[in-house]
């Protein structure tokens, strides 16, 4: 027998997944008209994100993927001139992968794209229901809202 609790549950699964797939459907969108991969921006984005050049094993840690899944996504960022390989200074036998001028005009073109799509998704909502929307994901995700006296973050 279905509760209705069992019945919320999985319409909540539902409408997730459902939401999660318009979103990869529009970041799919932007993310081809950079010409990059969901996986390979985000490694550009951990790029951006440190001071300098970074190992390949440090880039794997920092996603949480295998080694060997970095070292492809870097072969193939460093192939459209998004990313270089460098020797390490302080050991010769490593080497360290940073991004290039064109990696960040690519950050910037996607990070401007990603704005813009996810004011398309929003859109149908007015603005107290955005900020409810967002003020509840941060309850589900466990994440920590905006310090009090801050005003929305979305």
């Amino acid at each position: 027998m279905t509760t209705d609790i069992d019945a919320e549950n999985a319409e909540f699964l539902t409408l997730l997944h459902a939401a999660m797939r318009a979103v990869r459907r529009e970041a799919g969108e932007r993310l081809g008209r950079a010409r990059t991969t969901p996986g390979q921006y985000r490694m550009l984005r951990a790029l951006a994100h440190c001071d300098g050049p970074q190992r390949p094993s440090a880039l794997a840690c920092m996603l949480d993927v295998a080694p060997r899944s970095v070292t492809s996504k870097v072969d193939d960022a460093e192939a459209a001139g998004l990313v270089r390989r460098l020797p390490d200074p302080t050991d010769r036998r490593a080497t360290l992968v940073e991004l290039t001028e064109d990696g960040r005009r690519t950050l910037a073109a996607v990070a401007a794209e990603r704005e813009t799509s996810a004011g398309t998704l929003l859109s149908r909502l007015d603005a107290d229901d955005r900020h409810e929307l967002i003020r509840l994901l941060r309850v589900v995700a466990d994440e920590p809202g905006p310090a009090p006296g801050r005003a929305h973050e979305a």
